[in-house]
């Protein structure tokens, strides 16, 4: 249940225990006993950190952490307290449900299942305000809908419940989905699970685990399956706001500048990025595929992807744009699949989409291929971040394309 994304990580205090002097505009140069802060961990040599205003990227070796600071980073991998906390307030429900596409969506599948969800036992696993919950006990007749939210919401919840009716029907349970007890198994395990890039924030572990305790053999995952899409794009309007802007302005060449408007707004992922269908290089295509039925925990470590795009028309690749599709599997044998589609040729949703920009565009043309990777990796200590790391390579038998051919670049993604 994510709503839209921050870019910044809390970032933490590390002290230079060694002088360094940035060998690179991407680098970040330093003296010993200065105060730096972290703002992500792309790899475990190279850190992305700041120092009076300056970003950069810093070698972790040369730093080092008060050990006091070191105990309390990891008291709560989760950042449960924050996360949690967030869903307490309005702000993100407001925008989920103001979400109609997403909304919807959900409501739909209770409504087309509604006649097989008779008599049945659903879980309605971080249910927020209890939308899911309420269109289950009032478009279709289930024995029970446990509706599990470990926020403070849940008290409101309750509320809803009863304001609506619907209190012979819908239990509210609060705990984290790991704690929680039930009376019996479901039938549906039904949750909004989907962060940024699908993944982001990690409330898909909860599902799984959830699954595997109180699934019974035989019953149904909503979503059932996810699909991760890429797809190579222009974004010149972003690239002229955020770096072409640093050539003229005001008649005065602020070139200069662009190597640290690089390493500001490129470095990260551009969340609610809207692209048009007309910036697409080539035609999009799923990289990930999620059964939910199938995928453990310990798969959601590491997760790798392929891509192989044929550029459709000339143009200028910027970088990659990415979303994702879920899909909702009938109950009933041949029934019709409802899905959630947060592309560019649907309905935007809150999540929209996420861009990728490189470092430098390239010019492709009509005929030229986009090979690579993308590896979507779990933080190890910080347990709902994550990095994206694509690895790229143009065939092209343009002179123009020929010493850009190869790149790899990684997105550190936070809350």
């Amino acid at each position: 249940m994510q709503a839209e994304g921050e870019d910044d990580a809390p970032p933490e205090e590390r002290f230079a225990r060694s002088d360094f002097t940035a060998g690179g505009s991407d680098q970040l140069s330093f003296s010993k006993g200065d105060k730096l802060l972290i703002h992500a961990k792309p790899s475990s040599d190279w850190w992305w950190a700041e120092l009076l205003g300056v970003r950069g990227y810093v070698p972790a070796s040369y730093l080092q952490e008060e050990e006091e600071e070191e105990e309390a980073s990891l008291e709560d991998p989760w950042q449960d307290e924050e996360y949690f906390g967030s869903y307490g307030m309005l702000r993100l429900h407001l925008e989920m449900l103001s979400d109609k596409s997403r909304t919807e969506a959900y409501r739909q599948v209770i409504l087309s299942n509604s006649a097989s969800l008779r008599s049945k036992v659903v879980m309605d696993l971080g249910c927020g305000t209890g939308i899911i919950s309420l269109f289950c006990a009032q478009l279709a007749q289930p024995s029970v809908v446990y509706a599990v939210e470990a926020s403070s919401m849940a008290e409101y919840t309750r509320q809803l419940v009863k304001q609506n009716e619907c209190q012979e029907v819908v239990t509210v349970l609060q705990g984290r989905a790991e704690e929680i007890e039930l009376p019996e198994q479901v039938d549906v395990l039904v949750s909004e699970w989907m962060g940024n890039c699908l993944l982001f924030e990690f409330m898909v572990e909860s599902v799984l685990l959830a699954r595997d305790r109180w699934l019974r053999e035989g019953g149904v995952m909503w979503p059932s399956s996810a699909a991760f899409t890429l797809v190579p794009c222009q974004a010149d309007r972003y690239y002229a706001e955020k770096m072409a802007f640093w050539e003229r302005p005001y008649g005065l060449d602020f070139t200069p500048l662009q190597p640290l408007a690089k390493q500001e707004f490129f470095t990260k992922p551009k969340f609610s990025h809207l692209i048009e269908p007309s910036e697409c290089l080539s035609a999009p295509s799923d990289v990930i595929c999620l059964d939910m039925y199938t995928i453990q925990v310990k798969d959601l470590e590491e997760i790798r992807g392929q891509f192989h795009f044929d550029v459709e028309k000339p143009g200028v690749f910027h970088g990659f744009t990415a979303w994702f599709t879920v899909y909702f599997e009938s109950l009933q044998t041949g029934g019709p699949t409802v899905e959630l589609n947060t592309g560019p040729n649907a309905e935007p949703t809150h999540w929209k989409q996420t861009l990728f920009m490189l470092d430098r565009p390239v010019s492709v043309y009509t005929g030229d291929s986009i090979r690579g990777t993308i590896v979507l990796r779990r933080n190890p200590v910080w347990r709902r971040h994550m990095s994206v790391t694509l690895h790229w390579n143009i065939d092209s038998s343009s002179m123009e394309t020929s010493n850009c051919k190869v790149g790899t670049k990684t997105f550190p993604m936070w809350r």
